[in-house]
């Protein structure tokens, strides 16, 4: 049976993004989406919070009259702290923690140049006073509607400082491929020996491999046939399998003609 070759279907919505370094270095980042960001924000918020009730308190015990001077004293340096919080709290630990605050560190989320530098004071000073305009016209309703409209997910901030919010989360080692059944010399005939699969082509097929003794049986073969329609169709491939097919180019791009994959 010949599978019906199907146009590409779109492309879906991606979202990962790759930054390359000056050094042509690339990394790929999974974006951070609103939900996410605004946890990392409740975070922040109580800390900041807790910070400024602690130091209202201290303030009140060091004040022993309401119109001394040591009162007048404490409410300017209360004052102060309640701006330091609310404009530098940001600021300060992205730029000394790369990119992090603890609200962000707690949720896994990273700020990162999307030029590939190193996040700078410059850049977080920018991203954060803008803070300001996304609060329009009341609860950051106008950062919301920017982030909603942008495919990268950034405020206002992050497009003027140039800057992208990614999730860090920790990556397990990858499971080892199952075994797989060696070809028969008739199946290896009906596959072009000279087929060449990109690098992203072999790692998708590994991934599905990893995944595939977790899956259905009818799930397994859908994917496999999502995953192998293209190179079939540019290679004039016959199959009934998608899943077998998968495994015969695979043998042909890792093990070769007499090894195993």
């Amino acid at each position: 049976m010949k599978a019906e070759p199907e146009e590409a279907a779109s492309e879906p919505i991606d979202t990962d993004v790759v930054i390359e370094t000056p050094e042509h270095v690339r990394f790929r980042h999974a974006l951070a989406g609103p939900t996410r960001r605004v946890l990392a924000y409740v975070v922040d918020t109580a800390i900041r919070i807790a910070a400024f009730g602690t130091l209202a308190v201290l303030a009140y015990i060091a004040s022993p009259s309401k119109f001394s001077l040591l009162a007048g004293l404490a409410d300017a340096v209360l004052w102060l702290s309640a701006f330091a919080l609310e404009w530098g709290y940001f600021v300060v630990f992205e730029t000394l923690m790369g990119g992090q605050t603890p609200g962000k560190r707690a949720l896994q989320l990273r700020v990162v140049s999307s030029s590939g530098r190193p996040l700078g004071f410059v850049d977080s000073v920018l991203r954060n006073v803008l803070r300001a305009a996304d609060f329009l016209p009341i609860g950051y309703a106008l950062g919301f509607a920017v982030m909603a409209g942008d495919s990268k997910f950034r405020r206002l901030g992050d497009r003027v400082a140039g800057t992208l919010v990614v999730v860090e989360e920790k990556r397990k080692v990858d499971e080892p491929i199952p075994r797989l059944a060696l070809p028969s010399p008739e199946e290896l005939a009906a596959v072009p020996a000279n087929l060449a699969l990109l690098p992203a082509e072999i790692a998708a097929i590994e991934l599905y491999f990893r995944r595939r003794p977790r899956l259905r049986e009818a799930r397994a073969e859908e994917l496999a046939e999502i995953a192998v329609r293209a190179i079939a169709k540019r290679s004039g491939v016959r199959y009934r399998s998608p899943g077998r097919l998968l495994e015969l180019l695979y043998y042909r791009a890792i093990g070769g003609a007499g090894g195993r994959p």
